[in-house]
């Protein structure tokens, strides 16, 4: 089996096209032959018709043929000229009349003939020579009655054979030409058009040898869909390494404290059990926490549809709650059709982060809205807070950076919300609302 594309292709273009050039000699090869043969039938025709008109019936019905040297063609005069004629009729077998190219050769027992009638016919001689015979039946009428005759012509069909090998060679060798142009012509096509796979190998092999990072090359748009899958696959892998590296730094960090409480826990025996509970309790919901963000999806396509609208209602219950004592007003303007494919629980996170901060930070109102236009998912939370300065706003989406440092929190909410939006290839951008406060809003790319 041909493992190479290239081969294949190319086996399969010469086996295409050695068919069709042998159809092609084989349909121009009978059609040369048959208008030579008919070409020869029309001429041999036209010359039984010219010995008709020179031959002369006497009153008694006797045959009378001019002298060699006045027939139409000075062929049947010569001896052993290829071309020969001979009269009869149907009531005798000796001939009335034989050209002097016949010279002592017997000619071949002629066919019975009706008036009128055309006899074709491939004949060898005792010579060994091929001849096309032409039989004409004729009768011509004198006063002493109707005398029926046989005309017959032969012709040596050497000349046409000849003719015939003299082409099929010229054919054949103008068809191996062509051939041979069109096999050259067809191997660089092949070649220059499958370049730029060769090109993807090339890097592809540089991405493994970890020279670059991605594809960049330019390529023909059929082989550019292929190229830009390859590289989205190798940004979620990187993103998806990227996560995992941050989520053990978060689990590592966020398992200082239990455990630091559990070390300090020794010295108090009476507390130790619940201390040991408690902190335990903390640090496996660290872990499930951790280990959700580290494996945040990435292929969004395979995964089903999720209601935004009802993931926000569940976390503004939540949040409506624990922000009581601000009273603040959540307002949901989500569509209620939209829909996002992705994990729920990546969805949990992002909303859930970007309303918590927008609580945290609001006056008394927060408004989230939704909706699909056609080419992207837009999600934006708005709030009536102090906003976000543009000096801090690189600095939030940094781990860890904070624009308040007295405000509770350890800034990585807004962190993990740009890497997860990352790693389904979304946008996430803030900015300041007409009301004064922040605005935070993700765009996801042909999605919902």
């Amino acid at each position: 089996m041909v493992n190479s594309l290239y081969l294949r292709l190319n086996l399969s273009a010469i086996l295409i096209l050695l068919i069709f050039l042998a159809a092609t000699g084989a349909v121009l090869d009978n059609a040369f032959v048959e208008s030579a043969r008919s070409s020869l039938r029309e001429r041999m025709l036209g010359q039984i018709y010219q010995l008709l008109t020179v031959s002369v019936i006497e009153e008694t019905g006797q045959l009378i043929m001019p002298l060699p040297t006045h027939l139409p063609y000075s062929q049947l005069a010569l001896p052993d000229s290829g071309l020969y004629a001979f009269i009869g009729n149907n009531s005798t077998d000796n001939l009335l009349w034989r050209s002097p190219s016949l010279n002592n050769q017997q000619p071949p027992q002629p066919p019975a003939l009706q008036v009128g009638e055309k006899h074709w016919a491939d004949v060898r001689m005792k010579d060994g020579k091929a001849y096309y015979l032409l039989g004409f039946g004729f009768q011509r009428t004198v006063k002493t009655g109707v005398y029926p005759f046989n005309f017959y012509l032969l012709a040596e069909l050497a000349p046409l054979h000849k003719e015939v090998r003299l082409y099929r060679s010229r054919l054949w060798a103008g068809l191996a030409g062509v051939a041979l142009l069109l096999l050259a012509t067809q191997t660089w096509v092949l070649y220059w058009g499958l370049n730029p796979l060769r090109k993807v190998g090339l890097e592809l092999r540089a991405i493994e040898a970890e020279e670059r990072n991605q594809i960049n090359g330019r390529y023909p748009r059929e082989v550019k869909q292929l190229t830009d899958n390859i590289n989205i696959l190798l940004a979620q892998e990187r993103a998806r390494q990227t996560r995992y590296r941050n989520a053990l730094a978060d689990l590592a960090h966020s398992l200082k404290t239990p455990l630091a409480v559990l070390l300090g826990a020794t010295d108090q025996p009476e507390a130790l059990p619940d201390t040991v509970h408690e902190q335990s309790t903390r640090m496996m919901r660290i872990v499930e926490r951790q280990l959700q963000r580290a494996g945040a999806a990435s292929n969004s396509a395979a995964m089903p549809p999720i209601g935004v609208y009802q993931v926000v209602e569940r976390i503004s219950a939540s949040l409506c709650k624990v922000y009581r004592h601000k009273n603040v007003t959540l307002s949901n303007q989500i569509d209620p059709s939209l829909q996002f494919r992705c994990d729920e629980a990546d969805l949990m996170e992002i909303l859930g982060n970007l309303l918590d901060n927008a609580c945290k930070w609001c006056r008394s109102q927060v408004e989230i809205l939704g909706f699909n236009d056609g080419k992207c998912l837009i999600i934006s939370v708005h709030d009536d807070g102090p906003g976000i300065s543009q000096e801090d706003l690189a600095h939030i989406l940094q781990r860890g950076g904070r624009a308040d440092e007295s405000t509770p929190g350890n800034g990585l909410g807004l962190s993990v919300v740009a890497d997860i939006v990352e790693s389904y290839q979304g946008q996430l951008i803030i900015e300041t609302n007409t009301l004064g406060g922040g605005v935070v809003t993700i765009e996801f790319g042909r999605n919902g």
